[in-house]
């Protein structure tokens, strides 16, 4: 079946390059995240994917050094995932989960609490990353408003934070290109980057940090507790640039939300399921949150899906406060929470993970990865390198007043020469298939290193 369904998109066999297909007219697609003048100016059209490759409409094999966006770790077409949504599709394509299940919802949620840290048992499912974030904050208030603490509302993120695209994430989030060009959000406010000159090329944890935990009890200071509902951070930083948490701090705002009676929020789009070496960060960090988002690779990729796992007490606590049983206990959710073939993808990826081993071999990988990336420290215009489980992040200098430009440059070669790399602000980004083999991987080095002696 697999086989035929390779076939059917033409991956059946070796690609051969032919003429140059027809698009239609490429300026009807507004694209997302990109710079639409010059795309269209200089296509780059993906045409197929399998195991660690794109390839594209020449025909060519690009390894995939950013796992698609972060989230296909396991490769590409995974036969397995295939296969189960296929028979997804032909068995129900769609149901209403909104005063109505399908079984694979429930079988997803009781498969993902299998790889939660103890205590995060309850799964309210969304579409993306994005509204994985939204509704965690959403929750967060609701949940105070519910224990009869109606002033908590003020939210907290981080600076060089990221938590999607909508307004809820962007206004916790501390990326300012996702911010500037839309004005005034949600009312938050922000811890500061953990980015130190003093953890400059640092392997794995930085060991300076942990100090900057204590902005917290400033914030309660400034806005008092009463007052502040939710902290959302990523445990590992990936869209700023790959940022590790330094040692002791992550468990420092676990200790100080506790005092303060603040909901914690683990945002582990890009570090759930195997980017760090375990299922979440907060297991590989030792810190357990009140919340974690996950999306990305929970389906490796496939199909959209996000989704909220919570602590029974706050699940409970909506429970316990919904008015007559019949009543919606929370007025939220999306008209694809829950796809029924999006649960297929991820009962299929999940079994996978497991099966496969996923978890220990990116941990194998990182100290691979790690050894390779910092070997590029004396080449041309590397400013930093940081490196955290499958994932890694090189800052290059800036051309005056371009902080983009070196590193799109940079991208756009590596593409050239059959590597994808990910460029955001000043650094270029690695996130490895956990598949990676030793001969990919110093592949991709050597090429990295030879476009930084050319750009």
């Amino acid at each position: 079946m697999f086989k035929q369904l390779l076939d059917k998109v033409g991956l059946g066999h070796s690609p051969q390059q032919s003429a140059a297909p027809d698009y239609g007219n490429l300026d009807y697609h507004w694209m997302p995240s990109s710079g639409n003048r010059q795309f269209k100016a200089n296509p780059r059209m993906i045409v197929g994917a399998r195991g660690n490759y794109l390839i594209d409409d020449r025909g060519r094999k690009i390894f995939d050094g950013l796992s698609g966006l972060w989230t296909c770790g396991m490769g590409h077409s995974q036969p397995k995932i295939v296969e189960a949504i296929a028979a997804q599709a032909g068995q129900l394509d769609f149901s209403p989960t909104f005063q109505f299940g399908h079984p694979k919802a429930f079988q997803l949620a009781q498969r993902i609490v299998d790889f939660m840290p103890a205590g995060l048992n309850r799964v309210f499912f969304t579409g993306s990353g994005s509204e994985s974030a939204d509704t965690s904050l959403k929750m967060a208030r609701a949940y105070w408003r519910k224990r009869g603490m109606a002033s908590k509302t003020k939210l907290l993120g981080r600076i060089k934070g990221y938590h999607g695209v909508n307004f809820g994430g962007i206004s916790v989030g501390g990326i300012v290109g996702n911010r500037a060009l839309y004005g005034h959000a949600v009312e938050a406010d922000h811890l500061s980057s953990t980015l130190l000159a003093e953890n400059l090329f640092c392997r794995g944890l930085p060991e300076h940090g942990a100090h900057l935990a204590e902005q917290l009890e400033e914030l309660v200071m400034l806005h008092d507790a009463s007052n502040i509902a939710a902290l959302i951070v990523e445990p590992m930083a990936g869209s700023a640039g790959v940022l590790p948490p330094p040692v002791g701090y992550l468990q420092r705002l676990r200790e100080l939300c506790d005092k303060h009676q603040i909901l914690l929020i683990f945002d582990e789009v890009i570090t759930g399921f195997g980017r760090v070496g375990a299922a979440t960060g907060a297991e590989a960090f030792g810190v357990v949150p009140d919340m974690i988002n996950i999306a990305k690779q929970l389906t490796n990729g496939a199909v959209p899906m996000g989704a909220v796992v919570v602590k029974q007490t706050i699940y409970d606590t909506f429970m316990e406060q919904g008015g007559p049983d019949y009543m919606v206990e929370l007025p939220h959710g999306y008209t694809y929470s829950a796809h029924p073939l999006a649960c297929a993808a991820a009962l299929a990826s999940l079994d996978l993970l497991e099966s496969e081993g996923m978890f220990a071999r990116s941990a194998a990988l990182a100290p691979k990865l790690e050894d390779a990336v910092h070997s590029l420290r004396d080449h041309p215009h590397v400013a930093d390198i940081r490196n955290c489980g499958s994932a890694a992040g090189i800052t290059l200098a800036s051309y005056p007043g371009e902080p983009a430009r070196r590193p799109f440059e940079a991208a756009m070669k590596l593409w050239d020469k059959g590597f994808y790399a990910r460029y955001g602000g000043d650094t270029l980004q690695i996130g490895l298939p956990f598949t990676t083999s030793d001969d990919e991987l110093s592949a991709l080095i050597d090429a990295i290193g030879a476009t930084l002696r050319e750009i």
